[in-house]
């Protein structure tokens, strides 16, 4: 077993249908935002795989359809710029 963990990744996890922000505390503190086109994109960090599993897990016990996975790489959070010299 290796001591060092690695650190969370992010993850947008995309659905069809609407959930509030509501839910956020079901879903492990990841944030939700509601899209025009009648989609809940659900993002944030994720401590592990076996975490990852629980979210999907939740959201097929909510009986939405997830549309895509996508592990966001790590970089400046969101609304940040970064400038290279």
């Amino acid at each position: 077993m290796n001591p060092e963990r690695p650190e969370q990744q992010r993850y947008e996890i995309r659905v069809q249908g609407r959930l509030d922000q509501r839910w956020s505390a079901w879903f492990d503190g990841l944030d939700l935002t509601s899209d025009g086109d009648g989609t809940t994109t659900i993002h944030g960090p994720v401590v592990d795989q076996a975490a990852l599993h629980g979210v999907l897990q939740k959201l097929r016990d909510t009986g939405l359809s997830v549309i895509s996975v996508v592990r966001v790489p790590a970089g400046p959070a969101r609304g940040t710029t970064s400038r290279s010299s």
